[in-house]
């Protein structure tokens, strides 16, 4: 099977720069997979020369073969808003990218773009599965047996107890498809263990995912569990998602800074340094994001998968990887099973509009002149 995957080439913060290297990086390590490379064709192909993924004519080895070039003329930039996005750059690298996962010529988008551009593009595109009101960002986070995946990471900051369960029926799909583990433990984020703890909608969250009989809900997990790997998967609206996951990504960066000081304050730190060299490389590679990066938005009638903006080339080939695991195991099919078993579709008191932060202006009122 050949899994066909859109990149969008002009994302992120440093765009073909950063994509096309990463493309072909993934593409010489995986034998079974086409990109179509989605942007400025001129950027792009300047970018391939200079991978040597083909020469100064244009003509490349099989590699080339498996990577097309599809023409966007307009870029959607990080902080434009969703209104731009979506009605005033109909020709975008995100949307062409992501319009060809809706017609069937891929099977997943992978794209550094602005989040909530590309989270309010997707929904308008792809649209979101039956009984998905709203879509979840879910992403990795290191922990000390390994990693823990966690959602709603931003795209919802208000949530209702059935949009919890929601979020923990993917993620367990999520987990099972990507990480092979069939049925993952489930930890609802609290401020306490106990089922007293929490406000009302947490509380009401509880009842229902210990009613469910298809998910193995461990119980209420605290924000330490996160980096104990208590569960497999954390579940949490996406206020409190998105700030434990800068709040992560900025302990990272903070432990490796005073590392580094602590270690040049003399001669003997410096000789120290060299010394413990292989524990710190090791450690370093534990806790780098760039091994996490690929965050997956949940809920949609085809996969996309959102790198960091700032990500580098190893980081951008990492969320590519992460698409292309996604598509190999089923991870689409899964969802749908999922959402199948659910008891109860969403009671028209929870369709209420979206007040994520990914979501700030109406997307109804947007996309009906999208």
């Amino acid at each position: 099977m050949t899994i066909k995957i859109t990149i969008d080439c002009m994302g992120g913060d440093h765009g073909p720069s950063v994509t096309v290297p990463a493309a072909v990086s993934f593409m010489r390590a995986h034998a079974d997979a086409e990109l179509l490379l989605v942007g400025l064709p001129d950027q792009i192909n300047a970018q391939l020369k200079k991978s040597k993924a083909i020469d100064g004519s244009g003509h490349g080895s099989g590699l080339s073969a498996r990577l097309t070039v599809v023409a966007a003329s307009e870029v959607v930039e990080m902080d434009d808003s969703i209104e731009v996005a979506l009605r005033k750059k109909k020709d975008s690298s995100m949307r062409v990218a992501l319009n060809l996962v809706k017609d069937g010529a891929a099977q997943a988008c992978v794209s550094a773009g602005n989040t909530g551009a590309l989270m309010a593009v997707s929904r308008y595109v792809l649209k979101t599965l039956p009984g998905i009101e709203r879509p979840a960002i879910a992403a990795i986070i290191p922990n000390i047996k390994g990693w823990t995946t966690m959602l709603d990471l931003g795209a919802n900051v208000n949530c209702e107890p059935q949009h919890l369960l929601q979020f923990a029926e993917m993620g367990n799909a999520l987990v099972a498809a990507v990480d092979g583990r069939e049925r993952p433990t489930i930890g609802l984020l609290n401020i306490g263990e106990e089922v007293i703890k929490g406000n009302e909608t947490i509380k009401r969250a509880g009842e229902l995912l210990r009613a469910s009989t298809t998910l193995n809900f461990y119980g209420n997990v605290e924000g330490n569990d996160i980096y104990k790997g208590t569960t497999d998967v954390v579940v949490c609206d996406g206020f409190v998602g998105n700030v434990a996951l800068k709040t992560s990504e900025g302990l990272a960066h903070m432990l490796g800074e005073m590392i580094r000081e602590e270690f040049r304050r003399s001669w003997l730190t410096k000789v120290m340094a060299l010394l413990s060299w292989p524990v710190l490389a090791r450690f370093r590679h534990r806790v780098d994001f760039r091994r996490y990066n690929g965050a997956a938005l949940l809920g949609l009638r085809g996969l996309v998968f959102k790198s960091h903006g700032s990500a580098d080339a190893y980081s951008y080939e990492n969320a590519i990887k992460r698409a292309y695991d996604a598509v190999k195991n089923g991870l689409q099919e899964r969802l749908i099973l999922a959402l199948e078993r659910q008891p109860q579709p969403l009671s028209p008191e929870h369709s209420a509009p979206n007040a994520g932060a990914t979501t700030a202006e109406p997307l109804a009122a947007l996309s009906s002149k999208a």
